[in-house]
């Protein structure tokens, strides 16, 4: 029995002493330790040019894809036409784009020093097809977080108006 009770506390110290001796000294404050992710960062969507915003690139060769081949535009700015395009604009484009700033949308202020007037006329009135077929389009959609320009149904008369109205806006 003696011997028993001797094996019994030697295996319990040597419990005691195993799980022992380890003592966590609590830190005071709040600390965060971050390690960096083991994944690759997936590509970026977004195309650049010389690291410019799609947005800021400038591509006056474009014309884009749809119905419109040509534009001639006249030296000076039709101010009915413009003032037509602008009603057009508030009433159909303001949900999406403010004219000086980007919203949803690009700010057309500008745009005709970036674009062709037959790439402008061509996303308004083609703007699905742009979005799948024009790379700049496609590039401007990742920009703006993937928000397709909704199509309004434009006449091409009106799309015009809308486009001398941003003739207006340099």
């Amino acid at each position: 029995m003696k011997n028993i009770l001797k094996s019994i506390t030697v295996i319990f110290a040597l419990i005691l002493i195993g799980c022992g001796g380890k003592e966590e000294k609590k830190k005071e404050g709040f600390s965060v330790t971050r390690e960096k992710s083991k994944t690759e960062k997936p590509a970026e969507t977004v195309t650049t040019t010389n690291s410019v915003m799609a947005s800021e690139r400038v591509d006056l060769e474009n014309k884009g894809v749809g119905p419109i081949t040509s534009v001639t535009l006249a030296p000076d700015i039709d101010a009915a036409l413009a003032k037509k395009g602008e009603e057009v604009y508030a009433q159909l484009c303001l949900a999406c784009h403010r004219t000086e700033k980007k919203f949803i949308g690009p700010a057309p202020t500008g745009i005709l020093n970036r674009r062709s007037p037959e790439w402008v006329m061509n996303m308004i009135l083609n703007p699905e097809v742009m979005v799948k077929e024009d790379p700049l389009a496609k590039d401007l959609m990742a920009e703006f977080n993937g928000a397709p320009m909704s199509n309004q149904g434009l006449t091409e008369e009106q799309a015009r108006s809308i486009l001398e109205f941003f003739r207006t806006l340099n």
